[in-house]
């Protein structure tokens, strides 16, 4: 429901139009031109997941899909193509606005603008900071000026609803923007508290999983001093598999140049499509995943595909 973000603006209807607009844009180059045809053929078949892959040796990358294995649930799939993704990064900046994190207002405005300073052409960010509601600061734009005067509306109030906000971060911003955009992630800022959130963890956990959308955090110190909460992860755990069992990452709060600057570069340099066919699985069930791949590549990706239809 749009009632969910307070001051949502109906200009976001337009999202998708300026999303294909930036896309052609930035592939006009011969080179990026055959990736994108490569990365589109492997959209037309069978289960599509992104891949993050590195060469840790600095080596120049050698992608062959007889070099990578892919298993559901422990069974081997069959790879149908593996190509790099050369469109440009949706990225949605989820900052914890709420009166105890462990973080002051201009800490968290400094936070913001070194992902500003970072991204690529074409790429774009979305500024959303929440407490008991989520409220957009900034739609999506690549302007760091403009971005910098709507972190003025920061303030810290209220109680962390993060599950909420993710919820409606996905289904009011992420989710219009597909099946066209294929890059899209979320960088929490906060500490994975949740206090009284409607939303489940697992319901926003499956929802990123099922939409492909890589979550990273920078982590505060956890303000709950690790106590477990009825029917909830401990705020620890909530970064831990948010990043871990989407392909992302987390990084210490403190260190939110360096992450900036790895996250805009890994969702540009180094994020593949990985297509396969899902042999014998079952609609109903969670598949957990694994990708191996030949020689000493450093690969993130998913841990699990969740149930594509609900059992009654």
């Amino acid at each position: 429901m749009l009632s969910r973000i307070r001051h949502f603006c109906p200009e976001t209807l337009s999202l998708t139009v300026l999303t294909i607009a930036a896309v052609c844009f930035l592939l006009t180059e011969q080179a990026l031109s055959q990736s994108r045809r490569s990365a589109r053929a492997v959209e037309d078949s069978g289960s599509v997941i992104p891949v993050l892959i590195k060469n840790p040796e600095g080596s120049e990358l050698k992608i062959n899909p007889e070099n990578f294995h892919v298993y559901e649930n422990g069974i081997e799939q069959r790879i149908l193509n593996i190509a790099y993704d050369p469109s440009p990064s949706r990225i949605v900046l989820l900052a914890d606005n709420s009166a105890t994190v462990g973080a002051d207002v201009e800490k968290l405005k400094a936070a913001v603008m070194e992902f500003a300073y970072e991204i690529f052409e074409g790429d774009q960010l979305f500024v959303i900071a929440f407490d008991e509601k989520p409220e957009i600061i900034q739609e999506w734009t690549d302007d760091a000026k403009k971005i910098e005067s709507s972190l003025s509306t920061f303030r810290k109030r209220g109680n962390p609803y993060l599950f909420d906000a993710i919820s409606a971060t996905v289904n009011e911003v992420l989710l219009p923007l597909m099946p066209g955009t294929k890059k899209t992630a979320i960088v929490v800022i906060g500490d994975g508290l949740d206090r009284g959130s409607k939303t489940s963890f697992d319901k926003i956990h499956d929802m990123l999983l099922g939409n492909n959308i890589t979550v990273y955090f920078l982590q505060l110190e956890d303000r709950s001093g690790g106590v477990y909460r009825k029917n909830q992860p401990k705020a620890s755990v909530v970064v831990q598999k948010l990043t871990e069992d989407t392909g992302g990452k987390a990084f210490s709060f403190d260190q939110a140049q360096d992450a900036a600057k790895f996250i805009c570069d890994e969702l540009r340099k180094n994020r593949y499509l990985l297509s396969y066919q899902s042999l014998n699985s079952s609609s109903y069930d969670a598949r957990r995943l694994l990708l191996l791949a030949d020689g000493n590549m450093e690969i993130r990706m998913k841990k699990f595909e969740p149930p594509s239809i609900k059992a009654n």
